[in-house]
């Protein structure tokens, strides 16, 4: 079967096709069936190709090579799928969540007049992303990489009559490619070093290549990859286009920050783990970027009032604890968060959009209250996914975010610390959300409360099913101190390890789990007194401030955007208009008085045109006996 895994990204290929060429022909629902079958097929191989990979007798990883894509003296990049452990589960969270979302959209999209176009680009996404997952070699990532950065702004940017929607469109895909000079750097580092771009051929250079190479070369390369990360992946100080990316239409949203884009920066340090493992250096940078990055969004997310800006910034947070369990060579429990947040991310963006569907577009949650009473699925499932991400015991996120945190502790229990105050911040922003928007007496307008309902099937299945996952998804990574299997590490472990894991005694574990519990419980309750009776009065202070996002937009605007844009006009003027203009007019008009001059010679009388002739002559005459010899 793992010879036909071509087919996983072929499906999404030929829907995007499909969808993209008939977009203005084809009748809605029939582009929403093409594009949710053609990610379920790819669910289907990408489920044979797990079961496959996970068989005793699967020797890995396994290369299916396709074609030569660069061939050049020495240098031989072929366009080359490489299965294993690591590649098998982003297919399943890939095709898994995708279908979901594909098949919520059916019914989220219907009435938009684009819908088939929408397809179209989520197809083409889904299609990069499964190229980025399941390439052999950096180059191949990098194209699925830029792949997903340009779908990212053709969804952002969906619709596009809005300015300000356009403009959060640009600002993502300028801001990714600022990361992704960073990764193209360190893919060209890794050519001039090594000769190849191979994963395989790469990390076996790596362990010979240590002892004859300054580590600066490793630590070079590791921090270019890195950079590449913090663009895809939003962390500081590239996180900002993230909340802006709540542009699109809410199904985008649960795609990118959820099962896809996000999660790629994660993948790709998963993947290069043993070039980390060489840059001690460039790893705990990574782990300091990922818990500052936890913090500062978690703080913002406490003062935001649109629903999806406050799952937004939840969502910069989550990624902070990914790299921070990179940075502590937790590589395995990274992978596991980005699974569990898969599934309760995904839920908890699907269940804002059924919101926003019955209140007909308010995604402010001043203007909710009691919803719950009306959207009994959307309350309880959303509820599900609170509760998981804020790490309550029994449900995924408790499990991934708890294997972090011990991790944290192991290495550095100041970072432990830290992460439990972001920890309990994410309970507090998640269950202020839910109270605001759930309980409560009704705060929006009567016409809103009278189109008040519970949203189609359509919609609420995915809810259900995503509901179930975040409950049961994170079984498969039990610590150690719960079962003596963790399956999940099991499977990952013939790739991917948690390095230099430092053993804890199962006392200190347990309280380490008591702790990170009772804070975030701690935290219900007081989301609990502060928003059962809400007053939303004027921001003041350090509220404000949170409120404004720490001003860091305003900070870019000031330091990099109006510089840039002043320094682009004088260019304009001086360089462009009249450097470079006036150059090229300049060759005109030179020609042109040319032109005219030459054309007085053209005289037409004769008398005039025999003493030219015979000026000439004389000329040729003299030239020749003074110069000639």
């Amino acid at each position: 079967m793992i010879n036909y895994v071509y087919l996983i990204p072929l499906f999404p290929l030929l829907g995007f096709l499909i969808n993209g060429i008939f977009w203005n022909k084809m009748p809605k629902s029939l582009g929403g069936i093409i594009g949710s079958v053609a990610i379920l097929a790819s669910f289907a191989v990408s489920l044979a190709i797990f079961f496959e990979v996970k068989s005793p007798g699967f020797q890995g990883p396994q290369i299916v090579p396709l074609f030569d894509f660069i061939k050049s003296g020495n240098l031989s990049i072929p366009f080359a799928f490489q299965v294993d452990a690591l590649s098998s589960l982003f297919l399943l969270i890939i095709t898994g969540i995708g279908f979901l979302i594909h098949v919520y959209s059916t019914s989220y999209m219907h009435h938009d007049e684009g819908m088939v176009k929408y397809f179209a680009y989520l197809n083409l996404f889904v299609f990069s992303m499964l190229l980025l997952v399941l390439g052999a070699n950096y180059l191949i990532m990098f194209i699925g990489w830029e792949g997903v950065g340009l779908c990212s702004y053709l969804l952002i940017g969906f619709w596009f009559k809005k300015r300000e929607y356009t403009n959060a469109a640009k600002k993502a895909f300028v801001m990714n490619r600022i990361g992704d000079l960073g990764f193209l750097v360190g893919m060209l580092l890794v050519l001039y070093h090594f000769g190849t771009l191979s994963y395989t051929e790469f990390f076996a250079k790596l362990p010979s290549g240590a002892s004859s190479m300054s580590p600066s070369v490793f630590t070079a390369i590791s921090i270019c990859f890195f950079i590449g990360a913090t663009g895809k992946s939003a962390q500081i100080p590239l996180y900002t286009w993230l909340p802006d990316a709540m542009a699109g239409p809410t199904p985008v949203s649960a795609l990118i920050h959820a099962a896809t884009m996000v999660t790629a920066g994660i993948y790709m340090i998963a993947r290069s783990h043993v070039l980390y493992e060489l840059a001690p250096f460039t790893l705990h940078l990574v782990a300091i970027i990922g818990l500052a990055t936890a913090l500062v969004a978690a703080t913002i997310a406490i003062r935001q009032y649109d629903i999806k800006k406050v799952l937004a910034y939840s969502t910069v947070s989550q990624l902070g604890f990914m790299f921070l369990a990179l940075g502590v060579g937790a590589y395995t429990t990274a992978v596991f968060h980005v699974m569990t947040h898969a599934f309760f991310k995904a839920l908890l963006f699907l269940g804002s959009g059924s919101v926003i569907h019955a209140m007909g577009g308010e995604q402010d949650i001043r203007h909710m209250g009691g919803l719950g009473k009306k959207m009994r699925v959307t309350q309880l499932t959303f509820l599900i996914g609170c509760l998981a991400i804020s790490g309550i015991p029994g449900l995924s996120g408790f499990f991934s975010k708890d294997a972090i945190l011990t991790a944290a502790f192991a290495h550095d229990p100041v970072l432990y610390y830290l992460g439990v105050a972001a920890a309990m911040m994410t309970a507090f922003y998640m269950f202020r959300l839910y109270f605001l928007t759930f309980t409560g007496t009704f705060r929006g307008t009567h016409d809103q409360e009278h189109h008040l309902h519970e949203s189609p099937a359509a919609m609420t299945i995915p809810l259900i099913v995503l509901a179930l996952l975040s409950i049961v998804g994170g079984y498969i990574g039990m610590p150690e101190v719960m079962s003596e299997h963790n399956l999940l590490a099991e499977y990952l472990s013939p790739v991917v390890n948690n390095a230099g894991e430092h053993h804890i005694a199962a006392a200190t574990e347990w309280i380490l789990m008591g702790v990170s519990v009772g804070v975030s419980v701690l935290m219900i309750i007081v989301a609990y007194t502060i928003n059962r009776k809400p007053k939303f009065e004027p921001s003041t202070g350090l509220a404000k401030v949170l409120e404004n996002k720490w001003y860091i937009d305003e900070v870019y605007d000031a330091a990099i955007v109006r510089p840039a844009e002043g320094l682009s006009n004088v260019l304009y003027r001086f360089a462009e208009k009249a450097g470079i203009d006036g150059f090229v007019n300049g060759v005109g008009k030179s020609v042109k008085w040319g032109g005219d001059r030459l054309r007085l010679l053209q005289s037409g009388q004769v008398g005039f045109y025999i003493f030219i002739m015979v000026l000439g002559i004389v000329s040729l005459f003299a030239v020749s006996f003074f110069l000639i010899k």
